[in-house]
């Protein structure tokens, strides 16, 4: 026998089909319960790496998988209104047997989604999260995914060398969408205003990064200030906006690239501007659907929240069935709106 028990080994142990043990393991057909339990006591017997995972495929109902989805602040509207789209998905015909539980997290540091990824693994099959991207939750998806927990990333990428998947947009082509939109509209000025929430979200890094790549090609007199940081913080997203306005009055444009566009649009509204900013934010919600309407927002680029849903399920899915097989990917398009199509 190998040092690292292998499904072969526990096959071997059980005295069933390498192909039975796989389909314990991965969900591809159904299994006696008698001949499942056989193989949890052989893989216990030799120390099988994937023994809890089995486990857990031994107490769980038929076909039925237990997801637990962790969304940030559920006062951002944007993930209100994703953690109301996964809800409602889940209650589809294919998900029937299935267990979707979402969870919003108000503290976002570290610590805390670490915690609350540990207390969901206790009883789901396969976790999904959108987080920063932080060296303790890389190392909290690494020991979970060796426990047999697939952990996929949402709406930003995690660079985790166990991290299962990911589902959301190609920000390197949100962000050259965004200077292309501001290059075609042409602000009266060449100054460029750029908010993100915070660096160490993947996705935001790389849309600004996309941001100012493409008017450095096609662009190269505009000017693009240093960016802000709005820690997706509503007043200080505000107070930011102010003093930007206040600093550059020359200014023609803001692409607000992560949260705190509610307070973005306060402090437009509220200022007297000498003269029409081009603004252009991520996410269609009700705020952004008003300042469309209302002439405060020029374009909004959004995640079409029904499909992100589905294709969310069904890779949490995917990963619980082919967990250990590569990292799946699922990147959805985006919608691109203005007051003309809301």
């Amino acid at each position: 026998m190998s040092i690292t028990p292998t499904m072969t080994d526990v096959a071997r142990e059980a005295g069933v089909g390498v192909a039975t043990v796989d389909r314990v393991i991965n969900k591809r057909a159904a299994v006696k319960p008698a001949t499942l339990q056989r193989v949890l006591e052989a893989a216990e017997r030799i120390g099988f790496r994937r023994t809890n995972l089995i486990r857990r495929r031994a107490e769980e109902p038929a076909q039925g998988c237990r997801m637990g989805i962790i969304l940030q602040k559920r006062s951002t509207q944007f993930y209100a209104d994703l953690g109301e789209a996964i809800v409602t998905t889940a209650t589809a015909h294919e998900y029937r047997n299935d267990n979707v539980r979402v969870v919003f997290l108000e503290e976002l540091v570290p610590r805390q989604i670490i915690e609350q990824m540990h207390r969901l693994a206790q009883e789901c099959d396969v976790l999904a999260i959108v987080a920063a991207d932080h060296p303790l939750i890389s190392q909290a998806i690494d020991q979970l995914s060796q426990q047999g927990i697939p952990v996929i990333a949402l709406i930003s990428d995690l660079t985790a060398e166990h991290c299962a998947g990911y589902v959301g947009l190609d920000y390197r082509k949100v962000g050259r969408m965004a200077a292309w939109t501001l290059t075609k509209l042409g602000p009266d000025s060449s100054k460029i205003g750029l908010m993100i929430g915070s660096h160490r979200y993947q996705n935001q890094e790389q849309n600004e990064m996309s941001f100012r790549a493409y008017l450095r090609e096609f662009a190269p007199e505009v000017q693009v200030l240093e960016t802000v940081i709005s820690l997706e913080d509503i007043p200080l997203a505000k107070a930011s906006t102010v003093e930007m306005l206040e600093m550059h009055p020359d200014l023609g444009a803001i692409y607000i690239a992560g949260g705190g566009i509610e307070g973005v649009c306060e402090a437009l509204r509220e200022y007297q501007l000498p003269q029409q900013l081009i603004v252009i934010c991520m996410e269609l919600t009700a705020a952004t659907r008003v300042a469309l309407a209302d002439g405060t927002i020029d374009v909004v680029l959004s995640h079409p929240l029904e499909l992100a849903a589905g294709r969310l399920l069904k890779a949490m899915k995917e990963a619980t069935r082919h967990q250990g097989q590569g990292s799946l990917q699922h990147t959805l398009p985006f919608f691109t709106y203005t007051a003309a199509n809301i």
